[in-house]
C-alpha cells in the first residue's frame, strides 16, 4: 500500500512537548499508533490526526497551478461578426461550432437565480436577437445545457457554470461595445 507522506512543522516545540505530556498523563497504558497521531496532530492545533491530513492535502490542491486556458481568438473574432454594434445577434450562425458559441453572451445576460415563464425567456431573448425565433434561441440554450426548463415549460433558469475561454472573450468584446 502507498503512503501520503505529510510535513508536519509545529512552530514551537515546548509546546507540542506539553500537550503531549497531559494527554499521556491521562493514559492507562502507551498509546497505539492511531492515538499516537492523533496526539501529535492535537499537540499541534488540530482536532485530530484525520482534520490534519485534509487540511494538508488541501493546501497541496490548492498549489497546483491550474492549468492555463487557451483562447481560440479566431473563433471569436469570427462569431463576432454574428453581432450588431449594439451586441445583438443578427442571424442564427452557419457554421455548427459557432452556434454554442454565439449562445453565451445571451446567457450571461439571463439573471442568475431567476425563474421565468416561457413568455419572459422568449421576451428577453427577443431583445437580445434581430431574427425573430426566440423559440430556437430557447431550445438551443437548454439542449446546451444553460437553461433548465420544467417538462411543463412552465419555469426556464439559467444553469450556473463557467463559459469556456472563447465565451468569456466572446462576452468581453461584447460588453466592450456597449
Amino acid at each position: 500500500m502507498t503512503r501520503t507522506a505529510y510535513t508536519f512543522e509545529v512552530a514551537d516545540i515546548s509546546a507540542l512537548a506539553k500537550a503531549l505530556v497531559r494527554q499521556l498523563e491521562g493514559a492507562a497504558q502507551p498509546p497505539g499508533h492511531l492515538a499516537m497521531l492523533n496526539m501529535l496532530a492535537r499537540g499541534a492545533g488540530w482536532r485530530n490526526f484525520q482534520h490534519f491530513r485534509a487540511s494538508r492535502s488541501a493546501e497541496v490542491a490548492l498549489a497546483e497551478a491550474p492549468a492555463a486556458e487557451v483562447t481560440d481568438f479566431a473563433q471569436v473574432t469570427r462569431a463576432l461578426r454574428q453581432f450588431d454594434a449594439q451586441g445583438r445577434l443578427i442571424r442564427w450562425p452557419s457554421r455548427a461550432s459557432q452556434v454554442t458559441l454565439c449562445l453565451w453572451p445571451l446567457w450571461a445576460r439571463i439573471p442568475a437565480d431567476t425563474s421565468m415563464t416561457e413568455r419572459e425567456i422568449s421576451a428577453r431573448l427577443d431583445a437580445w436577437h434581430l431574427f425573430g425565433d426566440a423559440a430556437q434561441l430557447r431550445r438551443s440554450m437548454v439542449g446546451a445545457r444553460m437553461l433548465s426548463r420544467r417538462p411543463d415549460c412552465t419555469d426556464y433558469r439559467r444553469v450556473e457554470q463557467r463559459p469556456p475561454p472563447e465565451a468569456l472573450a466572446l462576452i468581453g468584446q461584447l460588453q466592450a461595445r456597449t
